[in-house]
């Protein structure tokens, strides 16, 4: 069964922000629609109040005025005779025809109310100017007063269809006034609702994420932190809400149950660790009690039987015959070969175990000390030394000085035909001292590099070299005691050559140091 089985409920985010966004377009279309629609209806009423019923209204305006000038021109040649009063009369004819032409221009035609209206304008018009127009003839006499009179009862009329086209164009103009009224309201209140919608949309959306993503996301955030703050491990977790939040609560729980089986698999690893370690101490008890007995109860028959058989070759000389004279030399050679191999044993043994004062040396004094202690050898060899200028370092000057007295001891025990010439010399290298003991003689093939620094490993037979095969070893547990490190330079076709390094002494105390010192000392006990 998945873990995630019980996370197959819940939508995930990716569905919930898909149907909130086919929500909002839908919103933003039917907004878009309406206000569209809202605009049009605002465009066509503002269209017809001033491209059309305004303009007519103000045409017919013109046409009035054009008409009430033709009746003024008309009144006046009528009661004084004279034509120079028709002038307005034939100024009238042409305002009359341009403020036709524009009416019909803004759509006051045949089949209209307003081109209704017009038609019966100009039709009492037609009917007045026709009465009038034999009386203004050039050459008639003067009318009397009964055309006036006949003239003034049909411009009545013509008055009357102007108030009904002046009438009906008001009530135009008022009804697209109202319409453009209505029409920016309704833009308003479109724009007032898009606005509001949008408000509700995003209170919608903040309540939305504060309830599904917010909240599970704390909730999750808390059983997280009541796990680590409390060292409660074993609490388990669940993620609530879309389904990434429960599969990510689902993965921070099987991360948690890795955790416990690590946890429990660390504590197993520390208890066998811990037994282990009470194992070594008692081993390491022991192995103390065994050096005290090498030290002292072994060592005192050895020298008895060394003394003993000394005292035969000395006490019966010339009575033992040739090979009972080697046997007792061989059994006092044997007792002093056993003496040195437990006093080596004992010094391998006590490296790092009993730690002296560490402190600042002067290597170049402590070849000097080495050299001096291997005059006698140095002598017989007739050897010579070349030496470099070497550094101080931080350790333990006893320690320092039996690894040079080894690598220098080797390369004088081992050295060819020639007198052996050892050369000493340190250089700088990061934080490290490299030290380099190299000679001329027989050298050290490459695959035993690594054999011959491990306890008892001899590359040659004691009756061509003495020794008892523990200096190297007890070279690499000192200098790695140190927190440096000793190996052979294979490099080298002639001779054989030996490097170490030693901490400067500013950055022995260094956290890389301290932990290789705690790995030497773990690995010495």
């Amino acid at each position: 069964m998945s873990r995630y089985a019980d996370a197959q409920p819940h939508w995930p985010i990716r569905r919930w922000v898909t149907v909130f966004g086919i929500i909002e377009v839908l919103l933003l279309i039917a907004a878009l629609i309406g206000g569209g629609i809202a605009v049009r209806n605002l465009n066509d009423a503002r269209t017809r109040l001033l491209d059309e019923t305004g303009p007519q209204l103000l045409q017919a305006n013109a046409l009035s005025q054009a008409l009430l000038n033709q009746e003024t021109g008309i009144r006046g040649f009528l009661l004084t005779g004279q034509r120079d009063f028709l002038q307005p009369y034939v100024d009238g004819r042409e305002q009359q025809d341009a403020a036709v032409d524009e009416l019909r221009r803004l759509g006051a035609v045949p089949g209209t109310p307003a081109g209704d209206d017009l038609a019966a304008v100009l039709r009492a018009a037609g009917t007045w100017q026709a009465a009038v127009a034999v009386p203004t003839a050039p050459g008639a006499s003067r009318p009397g007063t009964g055309a006036a009179d006949t003239g003034k009862t049909l411009f009545d009329r013509v008055r009357g269809t102007l108030d009904t086209l002046s009438a009906h164009l008001t009530v135009a103009r008022d009804d697209s006034r109202g319409d453009l009224n209505s029409a920016a309201t309704q833009l308003s209140v479109l724009l007032a609702v898009i606005a509001g919608l949008v408000v509700v949309l995003f209170v919608l959306l903040f309540l939305w994420l504060r309830r599904t993503i917010t909240n599970p996301i704390t909730r999750l955030a808390a059983e997280v932190r009541a796990v680590s703050t409390t060292d409660d491990i074993h609490r388990p977790v669940h993620g609530s809400g879309p389904r990434e939040l429960v599969e990510l609560g689902a993965d921070v729980d099987a991360m948690r149950l890795r955790i416990v089986e690590e946890v429990n698999e660390l504590e197993r690893a520390h208890a066998l660790l811990d037994a282990r370690t009470q194992a070594l101490e008692r081993s390491n008890s022991d192995l103390e009690q065994f050096a005290y007995v090498a030290s002292h109860d072994l060592q005192e028959p050895l020298r008895k039987v060394a003394s003993f058989c000394q005292l035969l070759e000395r006490r019966y000389p010339g009575q033992l015959d040739e090979r009972g004279e080697q046997y007792i030399a061989f059994a006092v050679d044997g007792a002093k070969r056993m003496q040195a191999l437990i006093n080596d044993l004992l010094s391998f043994s006590r490296v790092g175990r009993r730690a002296g004062e560490m402190t600042v040396v002067d290597t170049g004094k402590l070849l000097d000390e080495a050299l001096g202690n291997l005059e006698p050898v140095i002598e017989e060899t007739g050897a010579r030394f070349e030496r470099g200028e070497l550094p101080e370092v931080r350790g333990e000057a006893s320690l320092l000085t039996a690894v040079l007295q080894n690598l220098v001891n080797n390369a004088l025990k081992f050295h060819g035909e020639e007198p052996p010439v050892v050369r000493v010399s340190a250089e700088r290298e990061g934080d490290e001292w490299l030290f380099s003991v190299s000679d001329n003689g027989i050298g050290i093939e490459e695959q035993y590099a690594e054999r011959i620094f491990v306890i008892f490993q001899r590359l040659h037979s004691k009756a061509a070299y003495g020794g008892t095969g523990i200096g190297l070893a007890m070279c690499r547990k000192i200098v790695e005691y140190h927190g440096g490190r000793i190996w052979l330079d294979t490099d080298v076709t002639e001779g054989s050559r030996f490097r170490f390094t030693l901490p400067v002494p500013g950055a022995a105390d260094s956290p890389e140091h301290t932990e290789t010192l705690t790995a030497t000392g773990n690995e010495d006990a």
